[in-house]
């Protein structure tokens, strides 16, 4: 039976909590000049937007990709949410046409959180097993959002051990002049020493000097207090 879109719009808005919403706004920089201005948001959690994109998961890509267009960011991140959920059960050359279909509406998925729920899900988990020359095109766009999905898409190796990409990408971005892009490159940092201190003292040897702060603080946070310090004082 066919869903409509208005019905599933109506399902999330009453997860909607105005006094949430004003936080929200705040935190998420919506005001002039900030990173996401103009984004509205009506107050409903992640596990909130999780629960009804659950019960809808199996609406079609056509309305996926009329949610995705809404102004209210909640919708867009429930189009988002649905759309790795179905790539995660998708046959392959469905998941060829989810992960295009993301790449190709990069200019709605315009906020962190947006990006870092879905990137590492689906364009990582995509070019597993493929060349990744995507990856570094996105590193160099002028966009902020597609630079930041190409640092966590690499997310999806890390989990594997595999740092290769991480190291390059975040080499490629480590003179970035945003703060969105310094804390992920230092969250995937982070990520990988967590996993291998060795690689991660070894890349921080070589680039720490001409690192931002924040990415190096992100990178460092779960170093030893002396390490730390050593790191921050030189």
């Amino acid at each position: 039976m066919k869903i409509s879109i208005l019905k599933i719009k109506k399902k999330l808005r009453k997860y909607s909590n105005k006094k949430k919403a004003a936080i929200l706004q705040r935190f998420f920089k919506t005001g002039p000049g900030e990173y996401a201005e103009g984004d509205v948001f009506i107050g409903a959690t992640v596990p909130c937007v999780r629960k009804v994109a659950e019960e809808y998961e199996d609406i079609g890509m056509d309305d996926i990709a009329r949610i995705i267009r809404s102004p209210i960011h909640e919708e867009r991140m429930l189009a988002l949410l649905i759309l790795v959920s179905k790539f995660k059960s998708a046959r392959k050359l469905d998941r060829k046409k989810i992960y295009e279909f993301y790449l190709d509406s990069t200019i709605f998925i315009n906020n962190w959180d947006l990006v870092d729920l879905t990137a590492h899900h689906i364009v990582g988990d995509f070019l597993k097993d493929k060349d990744k020359d995507i990856l570094y095109k996105l590193a160099g766009s002028g966009g902020l959002w597609e630079r930041r999905i190409s640092i966590v898409a690499t997310f999806c190796y890390i989990k594997e051990s595999n740092f290769k990409e991480t190291l390059k990408i975040a080499q490629m971005l480590i003179n970035d002049r945003a703060d969105l892009i310094h804390k992920a490159v230092g969250w995937m940092l982070r990520e990988v020493g967590k996993r291998d201190k060795t690689i991660l003292e070894s890349f921080l040897n070589k680039n720490y000097k001409r690192m931002p702060r924040t990415t190096l603080r992100y990178a460092i946070e779960k170093f030893p207090e002396s390490k730390r310090q050593r790191y921050l004082m030189k």
